[in-house]
């Protein structure tokens, strides 16, 4: 994509590509229809969508036909980065270095030092480490650096993840809008045992992968109006800890919003070999150790 404001028909063409691989990948085919009913909109649209952005109108994308807030996070990051995590993530060639980059302060070094310390690949799971405290254990991440990553991803993430800013990290914002522990917790168990007893398609990502091998099991799956994709961590942090055939990655969607989530073997405290939800410890401390 070049480096000026994506016109309407640049923008469809990438909604058409992630509905092309989401298709390729047996998505849920209500997801899959969304983009591209979406894609026809945005292509039809008498309006630059650029320009609405811009403006600060972002708001007036979700009054185009078939464009809800989870599409229009996704217009809004394109024309505020130039690029869409998602379609990078199911093109399996996203760098998170690179990526990180693109953050106001954030140059090589300390995109680098993220990428190697934690286990996130996208802007959205860097958000989450700088309000969950993660990131402030990383070398050159002091209170007013943390601060202004926060502050410059907020004008690049979408309308979702502004409004779980806003929410914060209290409950209340999390029960609206993500599912419980316990539904993430068993379509994990689902993955991993069907990824283990071969039923699973498998797929060939391109990052970490030279021989091309189709090795990174992938299942969609729905639990009450939720939708599901579920694959192993291909992050570099999981490539170097040994991790890739133990961190779950759940890309989850419900009524055009869409997140993602970390499901790992907890390997120290209460919690101790038990799978837990990243980020979401203190739900999984009381779903396991509380009492019906």
């Amino acid at each position: 994509m070049s480096g000026e404001k994506p016109g309407n028909a640049e923008i469809a063409d990438v909604l058409e590509r992630i509905a092309d691989l989401l298709e390729m990948q047996e998505a849920n085919p209500h997801r899959v229809r969304a983009y591209r009913d979406g894609a026809r909109s945005v292509r039809d649209a008498e309006r630059s969508l650029a320009d609405l952005v811009e403006q600060g109108n972002g708001d007036a994308l979700q009054e185009l036909p078939q464009v809800g807030s989870g599409l229009a996070g996704v217009i809004t990051e394109i024309v505020h980065t130039g690029r869409s995590s998602l379609l990078e993530q199911l093109q399996g060639q996203v760098s998170p270095v690179e990526l990180f980059t693109q953050v106001p302060g954030v140059g090589q070094t300390l995109a680098r030092r993220i990428a190697d310390q934690l286990d996130v690949s996208t802007l959205e799971e860097l958000e989450q480490a700088a309000h969950d405290g993660r990131l402030r254990e990383v070398e050159g991440f002091g209170q007013e650096r943390v601060r202004a990553v926060r502050v410059g991803l907020a004008g690049m993430l979408s309308s979702a993840a502004q409004r779980r800013r806003r929410h914060g990290d209290s409950e209340e914002g999390q029960e609206h809008e993500q599912p419980p522990v316990e539904m993430l917790l068993d379509v994990d168990a689902a993955y991993r045992r069907r990824a283990e007893a071969g039923e699973l398609k498998k797929i060939a990502p391109k990052r970490f992968n030279p021989q091309g091998e189709a090795w990174l099991p992938i299942m969609h799956a729905e639990r009450e109006g939720w939708s599901f994709t579920a694959l192993y961590s291909n992050t570099a942090r999981a490539h170097n800890l040994g991790k890739t055939h133990d961190w779950v990655v759940l890309y989850y969607g419900q009524d055009g919003e869409e997140d993602q989530a970390t499901v790992v073997t907890e390997t120290h405290g209460p919690l101790k070999g038990k799978r837990v939800v990243r980020g979401r410890e203190a739900e999984c401390k009381r779903f396991y150790l509380e009492p019906d």
